[in-house]
């Protein structure tokens, strides 16, 4: 069984260092039941150690570190996910958790044509995407935090300068979908009511890859989801090396 993984803030840290928990994190220790001497993972700015419980009540919570950790559980290369903003900013919510399981290691939102924007209600919700960001990279023992950017226009789009840079489109293009190289990628779908044809003429004109993900149309939610699922799938095809 995995050891609990909290997420905190970077400092300079050695084996025995007393590291203090924030409220979330040492709620989340109660609500497992765990007590002093627990064993348990910590990750400071991108550095994961060993530690254990050295206090825990009701108002204050420390870890004590053990050692690093030597792993590696992040993709080989970027994997950048140009999310489109949809109209109802609670299936944003319900995407992030898988695509920071599968690697993501950038989260964009994008406000496309058919986006329906508004810059108060998504600037309050940046803190929610966070929080939801920290607990999925916990849960599935992310090695670093995503970085959340704030919102972009679609045009920043076409001016991205990724090596590989591939569009879930729902239409038929003829195209083969593209071979994954070993270099940093960055993928983006549509929201609601998907890309327009405009949109995608730009997307295409700025070098990025049409991909095909079936012959179903897929929810905003979805696409991106199922689109780094074949990413990383490709990417066990080939060993790491240690």
């Amino acid at each position: 069984m995995s050891l609990p993984r909290l997420f905190l803030a970077p400092l300079a840290a050695a084996e025995n260092t007393l590291v203090p928990l924030d409220a979330e994190g040492a709620r989340h220790l109660r609500i497992l039941r765990m007590k002093p001497g627990d064993a348990l993972e910590v990750v400071l700015g991108d550095q994961p150690w060993r530690a254990d419980l050295a206090e825990l009540d009701r108002g204050r919570a420390v870890a004590r570190l053990v050692g690093p950790l030597d792993e590696d559980r992040e993709p080989p290369f970027a994997l950048e996910a140009c999310l489109p903003l949809p109209a109802q900013l609670s299936l944003f919510d319900e995407g992030l958790p898988p695509l920071v399981e599968l690697g993501a290691t950038l989260i964009q939102p994008v406000i496309y044509h058919r986006s329906e924007f508004d810059p108060t209600k998504t600037a309050a919700r940046m803190e929610r995407w966070a929080r939801i960001i920290q607990s999925a990279c916990e849960q599935s023992h992310r090695s670093r935090r995503p970085e959340l950017r704030p919102p972009i226009p679609f045009e920043a789009l076409t001016t991205w300068a990724t090596p590989q840079r591939w569009v879930a489109y729902e239409l038929a293009t003829g195209q083969a979908n593209p071979t994954l190289r070993p270099e940093a990628l960055a993928f983006t779908s549509g929201p609601e009511g998907g890309i327009t044809d405009g949109e995608f003429a730009a997307l295409s004109a700025a070098g990025w890859q049409p991909v095909s993900l079936g012959r179903s149309i897929l929810r905003a939610v979805t696409a991106p989801v199922a689109l780094l699922g074949a990413i990383q799938f490709e990417l066990g095809r080939v060993p790491r090396v240690p």
